[in-house]
């Protein structure tokens, strides 16, 4: 069915910024509204009193900005409006050259970028609520880790410049920190645990993931809420790009002869994270270790190797997903 009507929203924290876009007579309709689901209730209320608007012929597009749109997203999607949430940015360069900004303003933008888009359209639908609860929880062990490391590293840096009787008194003026830090870490992987294995299906994903060498608790879990279980993303190139590990070619003419590189748009807790599993897949007598001693004996850029062993390990856990098998190391191809 031919949709009509293109809401655009703009979220902030306190206010919503609205706009519809209609194919017959342009913007129709601007208004601002609290962030909050009484005003929401209100403006869809006016909205759909607007001549000639069906909501099966309507759809909302609007910025990903975590948290502040989920009083939006959950009446939307009550209600049974289509949703489309779009990348900030792209939304941002498709406009081309502009002047100015202002909420108002950017609320007309994101509705004409979903009428020009509109054979583009993706409509969102929410991931399972175990997915949100691994997704929270999973976010808070990642900011946790980062207080500890705030607090551990400059113990560690200073250690050789600071008297032994100073760095003795600063280290133990920050261990009851470190040590209610480290307890907390620990709740919540266990936390996660518990919420996998109450789950047949999270749980027998997160076996498959885990089977392969180098990939832990960590890595296993970010996949499955960036994926939203292999239902969002199945392509292994596709979860390389959205992990910042696929190369791209820079070149243009027979000027420009850039390195062929990552690009800096990714996940970056997911980059992080198949990074370690790399370094730690490297470090293992077997296939991995030996490819990579191998690329570096011949010359290769370790750290361009070390992108190479990330993308392996992608390429493996799409595979033991899509083929419901757990990674057998000793497998061997059969010829025919």
């Amino acid at each position: 069915m031919e949709t009509q009507h293109f809401i655009g929203i703009d979220i902030s924290k306190a206010t919503l910024d609205w706009a519809v876009y209609s194919t017959q007579k342009g913007i129709i309709y601007q208004t601002q509204s609290a962030n909050s689901q009484a005003a929401i209730k209100a403006i869809l209320k006016i909205i759909e009193s607007l001549p000639s608007f069906e909501r099966s012929k309507s759809v909302c597009c609007m910025e990903h900005t975590g948290i502040y749109n989920a009083h939006l997203l959950a009446y939307l999607y009550q209600l049974h409006f289509p949703i489309w949430l779009e990348n900030s940015l792209q939304i941002k360069r498709a406009g081309g050259l502009q002047r100015g900004k202002s909420d108002t303003i950017d609320a007309v933008r994101i509705a004409e970028y979903a009428f020009r888009f509109k054979d583009k359209t993706r409509l969102w639908q929410p991931p399972r609520q175990v997915i949100q609860q691994l997704a929270a929880l999973s976010s808070v062990r990642h900011r946790l880790l980062g207080a500890r490391q705030q607090l551990q590293q400059p113990l560690q840096e200073q250690q050789e410049f600071v008297s032994p009787s100073l760095q003795k008194q600063l280290t133990k003026t920050c261990q009851a920190s470190l040590k209610a830090i480290n307890l907390d870490i620990e709740k919540i992987e266990k936390q996660v645990k518990n919420l996998i294995d109450k789950d047949p299906h999270l749980k027998e994903l997160f076996e498959l993931i885990t089977s392969v060498p180098g990939v832990g608790s960590a890595t296993a879990s970010e996949v499955l809420i960036a994926t939203n279980e292999f239902t969002n993303i199945t392509d292994p190139k596709k979860l390389a790009c959205h992990a910042g590990v696929a190369p791209f070619e820079y070149q243009s003419g027979s000027s420009i002869r850039g390195k062929t590189k990552v690009n800096h748009h990714a996940r970056k807790r997911l980059k992080s994270l198949f990074h370690l599993g790399a370094m730690s897949a490297i470090r293992v007598k077997g296939e991995i270790q030996d490819y990579y001693l191998r690329k570096v004996a011949e010359g290769k850029n370790k750290m361009s190797v070390l992108n190479a062993v990330r993308n392996k390990l992608i390429h493996r856990i799409c595979s033991v997903v899509h083929h419901q098998q757990k990674y057998d190391k000793n497998y061997t191809r059969t010829l025919a």
